[in-house]
């Protein structure tokens, strides 16, 4: 009986600090094409039998799959301009919005979704998501959908 595998978005602040090193050392691997394992390890600060046991369960948000479709959701002051300013940063990351959905504010708080859609020139989703939870008025950004 296979067990369908399950995956989870978690802010990095979350992680355990043994996670983070592994994806480290994934980093450096890849990005120093050389460098062994061993060397990596060692640099971060980990076994090797951690980074064994973890390195295919981490991998950074990163992923600008054209055609991937994120659906956010967040919740924020009502506050004339800043779902504005919200959709700037789409822009400028360069996805492209499929849908809009805002609610009406209740004592000043109104709740909102996003769908976007990556195209091939897309930016990085998670500065796109650090910029947009940086956002005066915006109390938090969650990911509730990756197609």
């Amino acid at each position: 009986m296979s067990e369908t595998p399950k995956y989870f978005v978690v802010k990095q602040k979350a992680l355990p600090e043994v996670l983070l090193k592994v994806a480290e050392a994934k980093r450096i691997i890849e990005s120093e094409r050389v460098i062994s394992v061993q060397e990596a390890t060692e640099r971060v600060g980990i076994s090797r039998s951690s980074f064994y046991k973890y390195k295919d369960d981490i991998f950074p948000f990163h992923d600008n799959t054209e055609g991937t479709t994120i659906t956010l959701t967040f919740q924020m002051d009502d506050e004339p301009g800043l779902l504005s300013d919200l959709l700037k940063i789409v822009a400028e990351y360069g996805a492209n919005i499929l849908t809009i959905h805002q609610s009406i504010p209740i004592n000043g708080i109104a709740s909102l979704s996003i769908s976007i859609q990556i195209l091939s020139d897309t930016g990085d989703l998670s500065g796109m998501i650090e910029r947009m939870e940086a956002q005066k008025g915006v109390h938090y950004v969650k990911i509730i959908a990756k197609e």
